[in-house]
């Protein structure tokens, strides 16, 4: 955090590659590129970047009056997830005796190539623009010397064939690269995948990420890269299977498969109201489904486990069993206002395929989607190897009857 000396150098000195000042307030799509190119720090000072908003040209305050709803406008910024990979930043406030400045810190990315909607943003001196095709090679090359995350490392022993190239072109790369940039594109396939961290240009193979989200079967490098999915008669895993099956693949085809899975077993069916009025009824809210589950591919361990997920269904209850305990700064007493990302080219990759709308917010949505549809809120039971998500059956819950069979 910024000292209010410190602050008032960065205000007096010329506007640089990691200062830029502004008097707007609601520009959300120029703060977001200021925020983007700060992350790719192109200038490789490996320290933070600062958007100066209440300052003017001239270095001075213009008078602003900053609010708390300005502060959470500008933290938003960072969960939307319209810049991949997800930001570093704080925002502070501060007092000035002739008005207020609110200070938006970016920190350096160790994933760069960072995009806002599709483009690299960078600082060229004391302006910013879109970084062209060497721009954007020499971000993806000092990614080599930084990463640490687990699916952004190099799958050492794969090469290219174990990537669906069409996979890429057609279903993710429109979906990540804004249409002019393809358009313009003249690079080669592995530099394309190394742009989106899919794959290590240094070590020539596939990143870990680019494995599981394109690759052809990924349980080959990845043993546990895949959804045990069972269902049982009863309450407890000694009673009869009903149905089981495997879900495996690339992630596109895992995704699809899992909502097709949980459409199959969660129908909705009508429930009388009055005599001309009906509501449809489901045993569990789709959308905490989905949630839970997307959680759980999004952030388990890949490297460190061959154990799947498991997806077991019981007449009473569902159990979501993630490899992995909490990561980074999460804690089980701030679980889950405090996110962390132990995968985040996998985190990304789902924001892009439009399997997650917003960062951070999945469980809440699955909470009150749960509270809405009569069900008891997600139990959570935190271990050093495993997270697990229980969920009630709200049928159970209402009525001491047997539940019809789907």
């Amino acid at each position: 955090m910024l000292t209010l000396e410190e602050l008032q150098h960065l205000m007096a000195d010329i506007e640089s590659d990691r200062i830029e000042r502004t008097i707007s307030t609601d520009n959300t799509d120029k703060f977001a590129k200021a925020i983007c190119a700060f992350s790719n720090d192109f200038p490789n000072h490996r320290c933070p970047g600062y958007l100066l908003i209440g300052v003017k040209d001239n270095g001075l305050p213009n008078g602003l009056q900053v609010s708390d709803r300005l502060l959470q406008n500008l933290a938003a910024i960072r969960s939307q997830g319209n810049i991949q990979p997800l930001p570093a930043l704080t925002v502070q406030k501060y007092s000035l005796p002739n008005g207020d400045v609110a200070v938006v810190e970016v920190f350096p990315s160790d994933l760069p190539p960072v995009r806002y909607k599709g483009r690299v943003w960078i600082r060229v001196g004391p302006g910013r623009a879109i970084a062209n095709e060497t721009e954007e090679r020499l971000l993806s090359e000092r990614r080599t010397t930084l990463i640490s995350r687990a699916d952004a490392r190099p799958c050492i022993g794969s090469t290219l064939e174990d990537i669906s190239l069409d996979l890429f072109r057609l279903n993710y790369l429109p979906n990540a690269v804004s249409e002019e940039i393809i358009e313009e594109n003249q690079r080669s396939i592995k530099e394309q995948l190394a742009s989106l961290r899919f794959y290590d240009l240094e070590k020539d193979c596939p990143s870990y990420a680019g494995i599981l989200i394109l690759c052809k079967n990924p349980k080959l490098w990845l043993s546990g890269a895949y959804i045990q999915f069972v269902r049982f008669a009863g309450t407890t895993l000694t009673d009869q299977i009903e149905s089981e099956q495997t879900l495996s693949g690339d992630l596109i085809t895992v995704l699809r498969d899992l909502d097709a899975l949980i459409k199959l077993h969660n129908p909705h069916r009508p429930i009388p109201q009055t005599i001309l009025r009906e509501k449809q009824f489901s045993c569990y809210p789709t959308t905490a489904l989905r949630e839970f589950l997307i959680n759980a591919v999004m952030h388990r361990w890949y490297e460190e486990s061959t154990a799947p997920i498991r997806f077991y269904w019981f007449t009473d209850h569902i159990e979501i069993q993630s490899p992995g305990g909490l990561y980074g700064e999460v804690t089980p007493e701030n679980f889950p206002r405090q996110t962390a990302y132990r995968n985040p080219v996998l985190a990304e990759a789902m924001k892009t395929l439009g399997y997650v709308n917003k960062f951070g917010i999945g469980v809440q949505r699955a909470q009150e989607a749960l509270k809405k549809n009569g069900n008891p809120l997600a139990e959570f039971e935190f271990k050093p190897t495993y997270v697990l998500v229980t969920v009630r059956n709200v049928h159970k819950i209402k009525s001491s009857t047997k539940p019809d069979r789907f």
